[in-house]
């Protein structure tokens, strides 16, 4: 019997329907989408199947002879920013962006404890945990250099425990990057099973949220600016840190 919140997470895949899809939507041209993946379903399918976000793309065509495709991918259990590319040009023309780091990300996360300080640089290198626990991710000197930005947003104790609310800014994109980089300095994303205190399908859910996106995707145009609101399972610990929903918007 899984936890409660793989009940609500189950309950969001279940309502993933055309139309909630849609209402979704962040933006919208000839060239790519950006939707607010919801928390709790894959971005694609896996190899034990399932239900995923990728297998409701074809209510978001628009006229188009082929549904979208993913331009890069989101954890199961992160919401938030997700780019997809409407036909093959768009596609290749945003997988290279993403590669070569022009695309500028910004993610929200609630941290056990918290920092000492209110802003930094991580700078260390990740490599896979080992060959039995497949994208499982740890600190490696030999492994790929990764680097994170972060600033504090706010702190707060929830449930009589110290907590910060951070702004994280990937810039490089490394499978469970921001996750593996918090832990590793001894504030991990409160409702990680994985690299946090976390049991698995217990507490919060994980406190992820891919909040903005900046997507240069023409020249000689603005670029495309994204921002998703706050998931309704960060709310509460996002609040007692001090956030209101007011006045916040896209960098």
């Amino acid at each position: 019997m899984r936890g409660r919140i793989d009940s609500l997470f189950s309950m969001m895949s279940e309502a993933l329907t055309p139309d909630a899809l849609l209402a979704r939507l962040l933006h919208r041209d000839g060239l790519m989408l950006v939707v607010n993946k919801p928390a709790g379903i894959p971005v694609h399918r896996g190899p034990k199947g399932g239900d995923n976000l990728e297998a409701h793309f074809d209510a978001l065509r628009f006229g188009l002879p082929a549904a979208p495709s993913l331009a890069h991918r989101l954890d199961r259990d992160t919401s938030g920013c997700l780019v997809l590319g409407r036909h093959r040009r768009a596609l290749e023309t945003l997988s290279k962006l993403f590669k070569h780091g022009h695309v500028d990300k910004t993610y929200w996360a609630v941290v056990e404890d918290g920092p000492a300080q209110d802003e930094g640089l991580i700078d260390l290198p990740l490599g896979r945990l080992d060959a039995t626990r497949g994208w499982w991710m740890k600190v490696d000197p030999l492994g790929q250099p990764s680097k994170t930005r972060w600033r504090v947003l706010g702190r707060a104790l929830f449930d009589e425990r110290p907590i910060a609310w951070i702004e994280f800014q990937p810039l490089t994109g490394r499978t469970h990057q921001l996750r593996v980089h918090s832990s590793s300095l001894g504030w991990p994303i409160v409702g990680d099973p994985i690299y946090g205190s976390s049991a698995p399908g217990q507490g919060p859910g994980l406190q992820l949220h891919a909040r903005a996106i900046v997507v240069p995707i023409q020249k000689n145009k603005e670029p495309v600016r994204c921002l998703a609101p706050a998931p309704d399972h960060m709310l509460d610990r996002l609040r007692a840190c001090g956030f209101s929903g007011e006045g916040v918007t896209a960098p």
